[in-house]
Order: C-alpha cells, then structure tokens, then sequence
C-alpha cells in the first residue's frame, strides 16, 4: 500500500501558512505600535530646522558652501550626539533625477540630508511613507501635480513640504541644493525607485570628503 504522503503534504503546508499568518500579524502589530509613539523617536524640530534654514541664509545669501555648515554647526550644538559633522558626499539615483547628498543624521524614524546638484536635474518624488521638508537653500525647485496646469514653485528660503502618500513630479532647472528632512516610518520606504515607494536612493561614492573638509568636519 503506498504511504499517504499528500495528506502529509497538505498538513506541511497548512502548519507553514498558519505560523506565516501568526509572524504577519505579530509584525502588524509591532508597526502598528510604533506608528502610534513615532513622536517619541523625533530628534529635529520641523520649526527650528525652517528658522536655522532662514537664518544661514540671511546671514551668506548664495554662498551655499557656507549656508550648510551655519546649519550643521548649530544643529551640532543642539544635538551633538546625533549629527554627523564629517561631509562626505556621495552621488545619489532617486526616481531618475540625481545629484549628491551628504547625510546629517539617520535613522529609523528620520533622516536628514543636504542634497542637490550644481548642474540641474528632474525625476519624480516618489511616495514617501514619511512626510518629507524640502528646504530650499539655493537655487529653485518646481514641483508638478498631475491634473494641474501650473507648476508649483519654491524658491531659496522656502520650504516645499511633501505630504506622507503624495508623489509628484519635480525639476531643478539649474544649481540648486536644498535641507532635506524626513519624518515618520523610515523603513517601509522602498529601495525600488518605483512611484508608489519612497524614492530609490542608490548611490555611489565619487569622491568622499570634499576637498579642504578636515576630518570630523
């Protein structure tokens, strides 16, 4: 008599389904708590990052080398301990537009980033699952809704705000460098590049520290 071994099979399988089942909804939950207390995680204030943001532009006009690290310096006496003061630069794919960022701080609820290109660039926002501060430190950045039939424009000093699930399509027409801070669930972005994740960030380091930036700097 041959061994019964599809009913065994089928009962593998069920036992599979239901622990997948049971590991589903333990890691729902675990999201569904941390969505819940993300408050608690956030290092960077959305006002002060706005206000210093205004500040270093006041205070250097389009000297975006020096815009940058009136921001990085008082953001270090804010929070020494979570902000990296060696600029290293490295070149950035997101959703098609690329350019260079240097990371300022990251971690599972928020990142921060100077990002931009001196050359001009356009790609599309993808949709974030955090809500992203675009702010702009030199240049201009146009923004596009579809249904739309004008661009929506940020200029230096100004903040474009992408709202949690929104996508958009965006240009840099020239040189322009922005603040780029991030807030929410910061894992459940994708690496895809698609538009319904969050942008694709590949990047690929050129040429790492820029010259002259003394080490811890």
């Amino acid at each position: 008599m041959p061994p019964k071994s599809k009913p065994a099979a089928a009962g593998g399988l069920s036992r599979l389904l239901a622990i997948f089942a049971v590991m589903t909804g333990l890691l729902s939950a675990v999201v569904w708590l941390v969505e819940q207390n993300l408050d608690r995680f956030y290092i960077f204030d959305i006002d002060h990052l706005g206000d210093v943001s205004k500040r270093a532009i006041a205070a250097h006009g389009n000297n975006t080398r020096d815009v940058v690290s009136y921001i990085v310096s008082e953001l270090s006496e804010r929070s020494p301990a979570h902000v990296n003061l060696e600029e290293d630069w490295v070149f950035n794919n997101a959703g098609g537009a690329m350019g260079a960022m240097y990371i300022i701080h990251a971690s599972v609820t928020e990142y921060l980033i100077v990002f931009g290109t001196a050359v001009g660039t356009e790609g599309h926002t993808g949709r974030h699952t955090a809500d992203d501060y675009f702010h702009i430190l030199s240049g201009v950045q146009l923004a596009y809704v579809p249904g739309e039939y004008e661009p929506e424009v940020y200029p230096q000093g100004s903040v474009h705000h992408l709202r949690r699930g929104d996508v958009k399509q965006y240009k840099m027409p020239e040189s322009c460098f922005a603040l780029e801070y991030a807030r929410g669930w910061i894992p459940r972005c994708s690496s895809s590049g698609s538009p319904t994740a969050c942008p694709a960030r590949s990047t690929s380091r050129h040429s790492g520290r820029r010259p002259g930036s003394p080490a811890g700097r």
